[in-house]
């Protein structure tokens, strides 16, 4: 059945690359609503969480709708797909969701916080039927059949603190919350001078990224050994619930971000060869059919 969260909550942090302070309030929504972003400086204008309006991909993931922005939407996107919320407002009052601590899980934590409210309205799903594939490059990111939602993902860096790392994780509420929520977003000193000129990272600090210089890491202790992929497959998870609808599929990515997370968003909103959208009472068939 769809999930909303049962209590409202709120939360202030300063954007990463805005700088600018953020307060946002996550609010209960009926079901059918789907994630609905409102800015309240704009008299609660709308934009809904879907492909369809993103914008920009560069370092974050932007949506515009009529002219009207906001940034950085992966990461409380990933959250709310990864405690299986499927409707719900996030009412914000500037152009930036707040990085905190560059991971999702301070939003884990919030939605916790609110509890989870089930209705009475089944939950569709959009079913991966047949392999799809995109690239760029090297790059590429896929999509299979799946009885569940599976990630997979690998990232190469020519960095003595990177390098080549993978994981493969089922994701549900808590191994999401175990295996990837914690992982914090990541960048290089390096690059910082050149992001300023472009208007970007203007918030980020030691406390809120992973920051690596030429031959090590600046900003202290990571918190996984695997912690930078493990971010990647949280960047997706967010990325990818822009199709609208929480997936059966097993993704696999190399080298992707945000560009190609969201082409394949798109890619799954669209294609109706290999995408199937099913109820939950469908898909118990559907799922018994193949098994059998």
């Amino acid at each position: 059945m769809q999930q909303t969260i049962k209590n409202s909550v709120s939360i202030n942090g300063v954007g990463l690359h805005t700088g600018c302070q953020v307060a946002v309030t996550l609010r209960p929504a009926p079901a059918g609503t789907g994630i609905v972003f409102r800015r309240t400086d704009l008299q609660n204008f709308e934009i809904e969480a879907l492909q369809m309006w993103v914008s920009r991909v560069e370092l974050a993931t932007t949506l515009m709708k009529q002219g009207v922005r906001l940034s950085t939407v992966e990461h409380i996107l990933s959250a709310l797909y990864g405690c299986g919320i499927d409707n719900a407002f996030i009412d914000i009052d500037s152009l930036e969701i707040p990085i905190l601590d560059g991971s999702s899980r301070p939003w884990v934590e919030l939605i916790q916080k609110a509890g989870i409210e089930p209705s009475d309205r089944e939950r569709a799903y959009l079913v991966v039927t047949s392999p799809v594939q995109l690239s760029e490059g090297e790059k590429y990111i896929s999509m299979e059949p799946y009885a569940g939602f599976k990630v997979s993902y690998e990232i190469d860096f020519e960095h003595p603190s990177i390098g080549r790392q993978s994981i493969e994780v089922d994701i549900a509420p808590e191994t999401y919350l175990r295996e990837l929520a914690f992982a914090r977003t990541f960048g290089f000193y390096e690059q910082v001078e050149d992001l300023l000129k472009k208007g970007l990272v203007r918030g980020g600090t030691l406390e809120n990224a992973v920051v690596l210089s030429k031959t090590g890491i600046v900003s202290g202790e990571l918190r996984d050994q695997f912690e930078f992929v493990r971010h990647k497959a949280m960047d997706l998870i967010g990325d990818i619930s822009l199709c609208g609808f929480p997936l059966r599929a097993h993704i696999k990515a190399y080298k992707g971000g945000h560009a190609l997370h969201t082409r394949l968003a798109g890619e799954i909103s669209r294609n109706r060869s290999a995408i199937r959208l099913m109820k939950d009472s469908e898909l118990r068939n559907f799922t018994r059919a193949v098994n059998e």
